[in-house]
Order: structure tokens, then sequence, then C-alpha cells
């Protein structure tokens, strides 16, 4: 038993918070009000944190590679995983529904919110927003974390060509990493209160709605989802490192995808993976690429429900949702969805107005792809999130490097 305590004993008061709040937000809604800001100071401190986390992870990992073929490789081999793997959740999103169909009800409440926002941006417009930001304090803002990645990862690069006299910085910038490791340590220790305060929020308001107008997609999404989960991640996880990489992931995987679950947020969610990355063993200056990049570019989750607001959109005008070059385009769009529109912010409003045009979807139908994009958030959440640990396996795997050991539960 202590050994169980020692080894699970984050992961057990973990679950205890969100079980707890999971019971006052269905038998006593009225304390959700009180609770939800318990949860909102939790989740506040986690953003703060990640955004020093994220420039140190990333910086000092690129500072450290002297070997520039070796970071080239990375990258290559990272996107080659992003992009191959948010198809075949794609096509097996496709293949569920042509085994499953399912349909929905609509309405026209939220139509002219949808088309109003944003009308006069270009997409040369999204794709500056998408990259960068005009002033340096814009960086720190998390609405804007691609284009701190970005930087951050400039930074490393430079440091790395500094040579001799960029010995120092990378020095200050390793520190720095430590330091941010342990004050995330420090924060998720409050995880179990302010998780389990913001799961009894999440039920309190998104209960209901599960279980309206669009109960059938919706139970196609979370039936799918659940499957896809733990079938196609342990898949991959097996693929990475065999029997061993399946165990380690799942047993390291709770506290990220409680973490998803609680917040919907994947930036929030995105500590919890590098901890979990480091107790599976994967290589640190691997962890430190795949996985703050993958959070902004690699959604799972997000290529489920592209294919299913499509295929909802099309059953509601009665068109072919199934006929070829339909499916074909399906595949592009949401690997732009998951990949591009995803480090915009405001990116999956963008995502569902880029289908709309290109496939001219008539008014009557945009409610149900707006509704149905915020039904699915909480497992959305889940799967872009922990996915990235996942594609981080993959990546150490199919660049040839070493898995570290595995470490137990701090």
């Amino acid at each position: 038993m202590k050994e169980v305590i020692k080894n699970y004993g984050s992961i057990i008061l973990l679950l205890i918070g969100i079980s707890i709040g999971s019971l006052v937000g269905i038998f006593l809604p009225d304390l959700v009000d009180i609770l939800k800001p318990i949860g909102d100071i939790f989740l506040n401190l986690l953003f703060v944190s990640v955004i020093p986390l994220l420039f140190f992870a990333i910086s000092s990992s690129i500072a450290n590679i002297e070997d520039s073929n070796k970071l080239g490789k990375t990258i290559g081999i990272m996107t080659a995983v992003f992009v191959g793997t948010i198809v075949i959740a794609a096509i097996a999103t496709i293949a569920g529904l042509w085994a499953f169909p399912v349909t929905a009800t609509t309405d026209g409440s939220a139509v002219n919110e949808a088309l109003s926002t944003n009308a006069d941006e270009t997409w040369g417009d999204r794709i500056v927003r998408f990259l960068t930001v005009d002033e340096f304090a814009n960086l720190l803002s998390r609405k804007n974390i691609l284009a701190f990645v970005i930087f951050s990862l400039l930074v490393g690069t430079a440091t790395r060509k500094s040579g001799e006299m960029g010995k120092q910085f990378t020095n200050f910038l390793n520190a720095g990493n430590k330091v941010m490791e342990n004050l995330l340590i420090l924060v998720m220790k409050a995880g179990p209160i302010g998780l389990g305060a913001y799961f009894a929020y999440q039920v309190k308001t998104l209960g209901p709605e599960l279980f309206g107008f669009y109960a059938k997609p919706l139970g196609f999404y979370y039936g799918f989802g659940i499957l896809f989960f733990f079938v196609f991640f342990t898949l991959y996880a097996f693929i990475a490192k065999g029997g061993a990489g399946v165990s380690s992931f799942w047993k390291h995987n709770i506290s990220p995808s409680l973490t998803a679950l609680s917040t919907c947020s994947s930036l929030a969610t995105l500590p919890a993976n590098l901890i979990a990355a480091n107790r599976i063993g994967i290589p640190k200056e691997i962890a430190s690429i795949v996985i703050p990049i993958g959070n902004t570019l690699y959604k799972n989750g997000s290529s489920i429900s592209s294919i299913l607001k499509i295929y909802v959109a099309f059953s509601i005008l009665g068109w072919d949702f199934f006929e070829p070059s339909t499916l074909i385009t399906a595949v592009g769009i949401t690997v732009l969805v998951s990949m591009v529109a995803g480090g915009i912010p405001n990116g999956g409003f963008i995502g569902e107005m880029l289908m709309i045009s290109i496939y001219g979807i008539p008014n009557e139908a945009v409610p149900s792809i707006l509704i149905i994009g915020a039904l699915v958030d909480p497992l959305a959440t889940v799967l872009n999130a922990t996915g990235d640990t996942v594609a981080a396996m993959l990546v150490t795997r199919f660049s040839g490097e070493k898995f570290n050991p595995e470490q137990a539960e701090a």
C-alpha cells in the first residue's frame, strides 16, 4: 500500500478532487459559483507559469543541440508525425460516420453572430497574426502562443550559433528551465483542489446541454473519441516503445488527461504533459520541442470534430457527404483546421468559417457547426493535449533516439 501511495498518490488525490467536484456540480449546483473562483485562481497560476516555462524549455533545448542536422531531423520527423496522424484521425472518423450515421436538429440562433465576427479580416491578416505580433509585450499573452513559440525557437537557435559567447546565456537558460520545472511541480500540488472546483463548474454548465438537440452527433463524438483515445494512442505508444511504452504512457497520462478534461485548455495541460514526458523517459531535447509546438499545431480532437461538423452540416442540407471529392476536401480542411487554425487566436472559429466558405454552406447549417464545436470541447481537449505526449514518443522512435529510464511519480 505504501508503494501504491508513493507512486500514485498525486493521481489519487486528483481523482478524489475531481470526483468531489463532479458530485458538487450535480447535486449542489448553487455552490459552484462559490467554488469557481478557486478553479480560476489555479488556472491563472498555470497560465502565468506556462509562458516562462515554454521560453526556457524550448530555448534551452535548442541551445544545447550542437548538431544542426539533428534539430532539422527532429522538426522534419515531428511534422510528418503530426500530419500523418491527423490524416489517420480524419479517415477513421469518416469510416466511423459511414458505419454509424447520425443526424442533428438545427436552429438559427447563432447565425448572425457567426457571420458578423471578423468579417473584414483578410487571410493575409490572419497569417500575420499566426506568425508574429507587433510588440514584444504582446508575446507574453497566451493568445499569441504560437508567435511566442517561434520567438523561443529563434532565441535558442541564436544562442547555439553564438559559440563561446553564448555559453553563459545557455547556462542561464538551463538554470531557468530547472527553476520553472520546480515552480510547475509546486503549482500542480494545488491540482486536486483547483481542478475539482473547475470540474464542478464544467459539470453544471455543460452537462445539461449534452442531452439536447445535438445528442446524436455528440453521442458519436464522445463514443468514437473515447475509442480513438484508447485504441489509437495505445497503438502509437506500442509503435514507439513496445509493450513498455503502452504501460508507461497510460500510467503517466492520467494526470494530463484529467487536467485537460477539467480545464478544457490545451495550454493549461502543457505543464502536466511535460512532466509526463519526463517520467515516460522521452528525451528532453525532443519533448521540449515537440510538446510545446504540438500544443499549438497538433490536434487529434479537432480533426475528429472537423469531420463531424462537415458531416452534420451536409446531413442537415441533404447533401452527399460521402462523395469522393467532398471527402478529399474534408481531409484537407481538417489538416488546416487542426494544424494551422490551431495556432491563430480564435482559430477554431476561423476554421469553421473556412469550411463554410469552401463548401458554400448556407446559413441554416452554421449554428450546428458552431454549437457542436463548443459541446465537444472537453473530450476534444483531452485528445488534442495528450496526443502531444504520444507524438513525442513517436518522434523519439522514428528519430532513432533512446528513451531514458522511466521515472516514478514525484
